[in-house]
């Protein structure tokens, strides 16, 4: 009992995030390592490492078949971890990372992502920086590199191709600005 009370917020997603996607095979590298960058962003940025490396851990559960609900992983994620208990907090990073509010509207989902916290924050933006900087298999890569593999990889006719126009800028702009603190 004391080794749960003692658990981080973090371990504790880790430790979620393995049970529903811990044997994916490339799912579970790129999480891994976004977690890693996660850590990494938190010490540089004087992020909440905790919160951070929480949500990092938790952003693909939503891939989970038993949990997935609408098939669109970051709301699947987010809805599960409210039902769980976790804070809207990390629910709403994981439910608006790396600009699925786009996809989620023209998925016709937006009412439903609308029940989670939006933040739009440094914390948010490093969310979506680790992401768009770890490939499929865990590996650091230049973030046009990963969004150019990642629409290759789902196809033209994918609801990210679809909502290019809008969701290529807010990745480059975010990814600005948080190389921009890196570099300060």
């Amino acid at each position: 009992m004391t080794d749960v009370l003692l658990r981080s917020r973090a371990d504790t997603a880790r430790l979620v995030a393995e049970s529903l996607i811990g044997d994916s095979g490339n799912r579970w590298k790129h999480t891994a390592g976004v977690a890693h960058r996660a850590a990494e962003l938190s010490a540089r940025l004087g992020l909440d490492p905790d919160v951070l490396v929480a949500a990092a851990w938790l952003h693909d559960i939503g891939y989970a078949e038993p949990i997935a609900l609408t098939g669109f992983h970051p709301l699947d994620g987010a809805v599960h971890l409210s039902g769980e208990g976790w804070p809207a907090r990390i629910a709403g990073l994981v439910a608006y990372h790396s600009g699925a509010r786009f996809v989620g509207a023209a998925r016709g989902l937006a009412g439903q992502l609308a029940a989670f916290p939006d933040e739009r924050s440094l914390m948010a933006d490093a969310l979506t920086y680790a992401d768009q900087t770890v490939g499929p298999t865990g590996l650091r890569v230049d973030p046009e590199a990963r969004y150019t593999e990642m629409l290759h990889r789902q196809g033209p006719c994918s609801w990210n191709a679809a909502v290019d126009a809008d969701r290529r800028p807010h990745l480059r702009g975010t990814a600005a600005r948080v190389e921009h603190l890196l570099a300060a």
